[in-house]
């Protein structure tokens, strides 16, 4: 989304228009990198007490949609997001996120940004690395 903003790519293509969502389009956990970075923080801190594999997901426990995503990356960027409805990709599911109740029962962890401050971060890092690193 942010290349197109950037002006790196022509377009997003948007899987799919007609899932069982408020608007058709895919709903996925979308989280920060810094927040994912200090969930894995919290996960390490947490080692020598635990003996043998947990799963633990780390997620926002709410999902965007495709278009939220992409109205957000407009909104951050102040450039329009060319985007086009194209067919689903096989596999893909409506709806999908994390429970994180359990990161915060077990780690004392839990995400901290919301979307608008996800598409602000990654703008002010596309804009300034319009090519990548």
């Amino acid at each position: 989304v942010m290349q197109v903003a950037v002006g790196a790519r022509p377009r997003v293509s948007v899987f799919g228009d007609d899932y069982d969502t408020p608007d058709g389009t895919g709903v996925r956990d979308y989280i920060h990198v810094v927040d994912l970075a200090l969930g894995h923080l919290a996960a390490l801190r947490t080692l020598p007490q635990v003996s043998g594999c947990e799963p633990i997901n780390l997620g926002t426990g709410r999902g965007y949609s495709v278009l939220e995503v992409i109205e957000a990356a407009k909104i951050a960027s102040g450039n329009p997001i060319a985007h086009e409805i194209t067919a689903r990709r096989g596999g893909d599911v409506g709806c999908v996120f994390a429970d994180p109740s359990h990161a915060k029962r077990r780690l004392g962890w839990s995400a901290e940004r919301d979307l608008d401050q996800m598409v602000a971060d990654h703008w002010a890092w596309q804009s300034a690395n319009p090519n990548g690193f």
